[in-house]
């Protein structure tokens, strides 16, 4: 990649002939950038940015291929392009200040995030470790390499030595167990 310098003072001499004719437009596109921004640093980034593009394309195209036929054109469609984008981007960017919002008007974070859901989603993880735990060991064993593990029954039942109906009587069993410690927590729940 080359570095691009665009030198606007007399005398300034470019080796290659389409940089010569490409920057001599460099300060009528400048004038164009900075009518649209207002501001002379985002209008030379935004040239800056314009002459890398259409250089680039200059030196990335195939030998043979045929050149830029406009140069001025390309700069100017590039330059409107980029600066479509960064009116864009400081459109999303536009936003209140989320403490001057007063507190009704806060966005609300997800159910899943909201402190209430959050506390009772570990409760519910807690009631169902504990329901395994309460498992026999061959039956938690089973329940863990299904659940977890996510192991097919037939698999299971070869690393344990069982029956395949065993260990579908073992995965019921943890089930059952799961759900009926989540009822219980949820019947305390309701009675709070």
């Amino acid at each position: 990649m080359r570095i691009i310098l665009i030198c606007a003072t007399p005398g300034c001499r470019f080796t290659n002939p389409s940089d010569a004719v490409v920057a001599r437009y460099y300060q009528e596109l400048l004038n164009f950038c900075w009518r649209g921004l207002r501001n002379r640093e985002a209008a030379l980034d935004l040239v800056q940015e314009s002459y890398v593009r259409v250089l680039g394309v200059q030196d990335s195209s195939a030998p043979g291929a045929p050149a830029v036929r406009e140069p001025r054109a390309l700069l100017y469609h590039t330059a409107r392009n980029l600066m479509i984008d960064q009116h864009r981007r400081a459109v999303l960017r536009q936003h209140d200040a989320l403490d001057a919002l007063p507190e009704a008007a806060h966005p609300a974070a997800p159910p899943h995030l909201q402190p209430e859901q959050a506390l009772e989603n570990s409760q519910d993880w807690q009631a169902c470790v504990a329901a395994i735990d309460a498992l026999p060991p061959r039956c938690r064993d089973a329940f863990v390499l299904h659940l977890f593990e996510e192991l097919p029954h037939a698999q299971i039942a070869a690393r344990m030595g069982i029956s395949v109906s065993m260990v579908e009587k073992h995965i019921a069993r943890g089930m059952l167990s799961c759900q009926a410690q989540l009822l219980q927590l949820h019947s305390l729940r309701e009675a709070t």
